[in-house]
């Protein structure tokens, strides 16, 4: 399974749950009795579920990287454990949810087992397609930059990123009853007056650090360790011109990232 830093999981999850209830409607929080949330990283999405249900509710958030649960846990129960052994009894919870979890495992079939085996109801996975990720900018190279990163990513990651329209025919596939899909478009905006995280990002992009977190991934994608550092070059430029667009406040970028929230019952008389 790919890890992630408790950084990168802030900065690209920032923003996403600002409007939740329409996104996680099917979801039926209100009328859950304990909640899983798996892969749950630093409880951003563990957070949100934590404050949509009734007072009795229990929310509980399951990773296996301990240095994120050590942020999690700040704020809300959280536990460690691996998606494919999940710490907790057969039908002991209504409903699990991941988010980005299927899409960073090379089996995401036996966690959504897993999943059906501690359920009693219902599962529910929101997962990106990454190969449709959409980005606008006022710097012309960004666009097509990113759109390069992106072609390079998708050619050297070793699990399928943009799973998130097929995790249905996955449900399908390990006996959980396709409910319901929507898609979720988690969109990114910086414009001024610029965050603190906006001006952190640029000066990544600027300093070629914007591409490390995906450096294994890009290199296995691209033809030759020359293209890949004239790439980061070429990326390093971008990020120039990115702060002094920012320093003239005319910088403005959009980044939409497409999810798709599906929700499954567990069939409870397949066994």
């Amino acid at each position: 399974m790919r890890r992630f830093s408790a950084e990168y999981l802030s900065r690209t999850r920032e923003g996403m749950w600002a409007d939740s209830q329409a996104a996680l409607a099917d979801l039926d929080l209100s009328n859950r009795g304990r909640i899983l949330d798996v892969g749950c990283g630093t409880g951003e999405l563990t957070r949100v579920l934590a404050s949509e249900p009734a007072a009795d509710t229990e929310v509980i958030g399951v990773d296996a990287d301990r240095r994120l649960l050590d942020v999690a846990s700040e704020s809300v129960p959280a536990v460690a454990g691996d998606a494919l052994r999940l710490p907790v009894a057969d039908d002991s919870v209504d409903l699990v949810v991941c988010q980005a979890l299927l899409i960073n495992l090379p089996e995401p079939s036996a966690a959504l087992r897993e999943f059906a085996r501690v359920s009693t109801d219902l599962v529910a996975a929101i997962e990106p397609n990454n190969a449709a990720v959409s980005v606008d900018s006022t710097v012309d190279s960004e666009v097509d930059l990113e759109s390069r990163v992106r072609e390079a990513y998708l050619q050297g990651v070793e699990t399928d990123v943009a799973l998130g329209e097929q995790v249905e025919s996955l449900f399908d596939e390990v006996g959980i009853k396709p409910l319901s899909t929507r898609q979720y478009d988690h969109e990114k905006r910086t414009e001024p007056p610029y965050s603190e995280d906006a001006l952190r990002s640029a000066k990544r992009k600027a300093s070629g650090k914007g591409l490390a977190d995906h450096e294994t991934e890009l290199r296995r994608g691209v033809d030759d360790e020359e293209t890949y550092d004239t790439l980061r070059r070429a990326w390093r430029e971008m990020g120039r011109e990115v702060i002094e667009q920012m320093q003239a406040e005319s910088y403005k970028r959009v980044e939409t990232v497409p999810f798709t929230v599906t929700v499954g019952q567990v069939d409870n008389d397949a066994d």
